[in-house]
């Protein structure tokens, strides 16, 4: 069974050069050569890079001339969120119940009051002493 879009969006996003490059083409469309002026990396490593992102729809290369600029493309990022979207939903309402009951562990129980007679008797155990 090939892969869904996205679990090929999370494997593209799994790496921090890609990361890092898709951080870089939301400022807007780039060279692939100021692309890769901050890494540390072969021309071929980045292309590489790049194919990944590609192929996740999250950016879009074109040539024109000897230029060959890159856009980030959002979409695939909009589902990414959405999927997060219900488990960040899903947490929130744990958190809320697990708050709702720690705030119920912190109250103290309240005691019934009950009115009761004391006999002379437990009055003089109490005071220790007895009356004469």
């Amino acid at each position: 069974m090939p892969p869904d879009h996205l679990t090929i969006t999370f494997a593209a996003l799994a790496d921090p050069t890609r990361r890092a490059i898709l951080a870089r083409l939301a400022s807007g469309e780039t060279s692939v050569t100021e692309l890769a002026a901050p890494f540390e990396m072969t021309a071929p490593a980045i292309t590489k890079h790049l194919k990944v992102l590609e192929r996740a729809g999250l950016i879009t290369r074109s040539r024109q001339a000897q230029w060959r600029p890159c856009q980030l493309n959002a979409a695939p990022l909009h589902q990414a969120a959405d999927f997060i979207e219900q488990y960040r939903q899903f947490w929130e309402q744990s958190f809320d119940r697990l708050d709702a009951y720690l705030k119920t562990m912190q109250t103290p129980p309240q005691k019934p009051e009950i009115a009761m007679k004391i006999s002379p008797k437990q009055k003089e155990k109490k005071n220790g002493r007895k009356k004469s």
